[in-house]
């Protein structure tokens, strides 16, 4: 049986660590959130435009925080 996925992009119910904004990225696309946390952390330190945290504090405004009637 698969993880449960979101209909819609929201933070995440289930894995949330500081905001759950990296684990709502993973549920809907289907990722490990440990490997999107992992890939958001190399490229937000290869990166010199935009800092990464600035993107993560701008996502957790945006997004929506997920109920559990988000899941499919």
């Amino acid at each position: 049986m698969s993880a449960p996925r979101l209909a819609k992009l929201h933070r995440s119910y289930n894995n949330r660590i500081i905001a759950g904004v990296m684990g709502g990225i993973a549920e809907y696309l289907g990722w490990s959130p440990f490997l999107t946390r992992l890939l958001f952390v190399i490229i937000s330190c290869a990166s010199a435009a935009v800092p990464g945290i600035v993107i993560y504090l701008i996502l957790w405004f945006i997004m929506p925080n997920a109920q559990s009637s988000s899941y499919r």
